[in-house]
């Protein structure tokens, strides 16, 4: 088992009122010295925005922003932006989140070159209906049943005049291309999926109409063990280490008392990512202290993003989707522990 050490809260709640019901799930990058956290703060009503705050230790806040970076400003994000990751590719910076509008929850994109002024792409993920999904999807084998209990909405097929979509979430990018490619992981629940393109204006509706055909192709990871049964999602952006990309993601399991969410983790490989090589096949940490089990939702751990000192991982998280924490340990012990767990080939 790995050693983690909890090392508590971070940022809490605040009376401003972009941020009166909770801050949660940030985006981390470590940039010129200084820890940047761009994260998810909830005012009355459920309405998201972005905060931000800058570290100058893993651990200790030197500024943060009394009024929120990102609000919504179109119709697909006016109910809120939620759950950012951020990942530097080059000279630019990509911050993903959740568009939510009231009735669908996509993956949207924001770009930046200093971490202070984003350009909003808009949505990038595919707007598609549960039917559109089934058909396109239909004729793959091996997927799992339980895409069509979480993507069906009841049969709902509109609300509030407007369609109702498959919803996805948990959009994260890889830092580098790898040949020459964009790769990112994206959930449509319960698997996480991943995309490779030349550019991002690849991203068209035909190019969804092929990757869904294939869908079984596009699967990099699948529920496997019981503390993520019910479902998992991605989670910080992948770390690149010589034994492959360290992914830190979310798995998710129902009890009596409601799901259960745990940090988990796994490798893929350097040059095809979509290749599994490892995972734990226990929870990297879960919801064991009060500010994790006791909040906004209960049960929660969820990371988002992940900063490497030396050695030492720290991971932020979502604690009880009311405020954030912080968990460290030796990423050479983890990976060490990973490999121990490699996915056994199939004969």
């Amino acid at each position: 088992m790995i050693k983690v050490k909890k090392e508590g809260v971070l940022i809490q709640k605040t009376d401003n009122n972009f941020e009166n019901e909770g801050v949660l799930n940030p985006a981390v990058i470590h940039n010129n010295n200084h820890i940047n956290l761009f994260y998810r703060a909830v005012e009355n009503g459920n309405y998201s925005s972005i905060g931000y705050c800058k570290l100058n230790t893993p651990l200790t806040i030197q500024e943060r922003m009394m009024k929120p970076l990102l609000i919504p400003e179109f119709e697909y994000e006016s109910h809120g932006i939620e759950d950012p990751r951020i990942t530097q590719i080059d000279d630019t910076f990509y911050l993903t989140y959740t568009a939510y509008d009231g009735v669908n929850a996509l993956g949207a994109l924001a770009i930046s070159t200093d971490l202070e002024h984003f350009k909003k792409l808009g949505i990038i993920t595919p707007k598609i209906t549960y039917q559109e999904f089934n058909r396109l999807t239909k004729h793959n084998h091996h997927i799992n049943e339980k895409y069509l209990r979480y993507n069906e909405h009841g049969g709902l097929q509109e609300k509030d005049g407007k369609k109702v979509l498959v919803w996805d979430k948990n959009i994260v990018f890889f830092p580098k291309r790898i040949n020459g490619k964009l790769y990112f992981l994206h959930r449509i629940r319960p698997d996480i999926q991943i995309v490779a393109v030349n550019n991002l204006q690849d991203l068209n509706a035909g190019f969804w109409q092929h990757y869904f055909w294939h869908l079984e192709d596009n699967i990099v990871l699948s529920p496997q063990y019981k503390h993520e049964v019910s479902y998992i999602g991605a989670g910080c952006p992948p770390i690149e280490t010589i034994h492959g990309w360290l992914l830190i993601y979310h798995g998710v399991h129902d009890t009596v008392n409601g799901y259960v969410y745990s940090a988990c983790a796994a490798l893929l490989d350097l040059q095809n990512p979509q290749q599994e090589i490892a995972r734990l096949p226990y929870p990297l940490f879960k919801p064991e202290l009060d500010w994790e089990t006791k909040g906004e939702v209960n049960n929660v751990c969820f990371p988002t993003g992940a900063v490497l000192i030396s050695d030492t991982l720290y991971i932020y998280y979502g604690a009880a989707d009311e405020r954030i924490a912080c968990a460290s340990m030796s990423i050479s012990a983890l990976l060490e522990e990973l490999l121990i767990n490699k996915k056994q080939e199939v004969i």
